[in-house]
């Protein structure tokens, strides 16, 4: 099998991560946007991630000749190893968790914001983040009032649904004429992406976003450590004379269990959905073709972002490829720039974002120094 063995390669691995972690989250959500319902994205999404993780398996971790304590891929899959397996399990099904809650999160709390705390948990970036939100969140309520002047305050939310529509103004993604597309960030944008995306926020509670994201970062926080388990057995619970898991057959479970907890709840979402979605069938599912493709790119992308980081960190040290948690940068360029989130702002929402990524920068280089001076004064 292929290993990632010097320092070089594993900035490599960790740095291409870092983009593919922090672009296909713009996927799914521009998907969202578009009125494509959330359990149809994410089993289109989930079933390519899968494959991406059985491809890189057979062929990267087939490369070359096994080791006595490092085996290829396929001469693992017979050998006695079932404990740290299920760590590895346990670890996917946290961060199917994790990437199915920020997948609702991503409608009520923003981008940028949900990828920040979920990739820090600390209690300075939560309530800086929080501010974020809250701030911006009274921006947009502020572009609503204004509406007053063209329907009345009875129907106002009557008017964010359904009708008051902009005059002249057809579909959010398809309108060619010049007023078809409003100014983004103003009132009549943010009304044509309420008619226009399928999960329905206007109304609806801040905390309740910051609530699954929250929920998201806590299974964040766990998907690593106990893939780390897996591969290092720390706990000693391999036989004697066992090799600990590769990091292809760990990543392999992972992605199987991640494949597995994702379809069992996205199939109930469809029968049993969520925050007054649509109800759906896997029939539905399966006709649904608009958008497939941009869900299973996303797939690809983040299975391509999960094997490079755990490469990457087999090299390097799960510690130093934790890096890839500054993925929100990414998330937040994508989010400004095509999505238009924090366009017509107030300029306290601007200082507040500003802050909360400059923090969380200084955040993650605090954690890559600490890790290199640790692993420096260990050797």
């Amino acid at each position: 099998m292929y290993l990632v063995e010097s320092k070089g390669g594993a900035i490599a691995c960790m740095l291409l991560a870092l983009v593919f972690l922090g672009t296909w989250p713009a996927i799914l959500a521009q998907l969202e946007r578009r009125g494509r319902l959330p359990q149809h994205t994410y089993l289109d999404y989930s079933l390519t991630n899968l494959l991406t993780a059985v491809v890189i398996a057979f062929t990267v971790g087939q490369i070359g000749d096994g080791k006595p304590n490092m085996p290829n891929f396929i001469t693992q899959l017979s050998q006695d190893n079932w404990p740290c397996i299920l760590i590895a399990m346990a670890g996917g099904v946290f961060l199917s968790l994790g990437n199915l809650s920020t997948q609702y999160a991503w409608a009520f709390v923003g981008l940028s914001v949900t990828e920040v705390i979920t990739s820090s948990i600390a209690v300075v970036l939560v309530c800086l983040g929080s501010a974020v939100h809250s701030s911006n969140a009274a921006d947009n309520a502020a572009k609503l009032g204004g509406l007053s002047d063209h329907c009345t305050d009875g129907a106002r939310a009557e008017v964010i649904s359904n009708s008051c529509k902009v005059d002249g103004m057809k579909d959010l993604e398809n309108g060619s004429n010049k007023e078809d597309k409003a100014r983004v960030g103003s009132a009549h944008h943010l009304i044509e992406l309420e008619n226009n995306r399928a999960i329905k926020v206007f109304g609806k509670s801040i905390w309740l976003g910051l609530s699954i994201t929250f929920f998201a970062g806590v299974c964040y926080s766990l998907f690593s450590p106990a893939f780390n388990l897996a591969t290092n057995n720390q706990w000693h619970m391999m036989k004697r004379g066992v090799a600990n898991l590769v990091v292809y057959t760990a990543f392999f479970y992972f992605s199987l269990s991640f494949f597995v907890i994702a379809l069992v709840l996205n199939v109930w979402f469809l029968y049993r959905p969520v925050l007054n979605l649509p109800r759906s069938s896997f029939k539905s599912y399966l006709k649904d073709w608009n958008g497939r493709n941009w869900a299973f790119l996303a797939g690809v992308i983040c299975g391509l972002g999960n094997g490079l980081q755990f490469m990457g960190g087999q090299a390097a040290g799960y510690a130093a490829a934790d890096c890839v948690q500054a993925l929100p940068l990414v998330s937040t360029f994508w989010g400004v720039l095509f999505f238009g989130e924090y366009w017509r702002s107030s300029r306290r929402t601007y200082i507040l974002l500003v802050s909360m990524l400059l923090m969380f920068i200084v955040a993650v280089a605090v954690l890559i120094a600490s890790s290199g001076h640790r692993k420096t004064s260990s050797s």
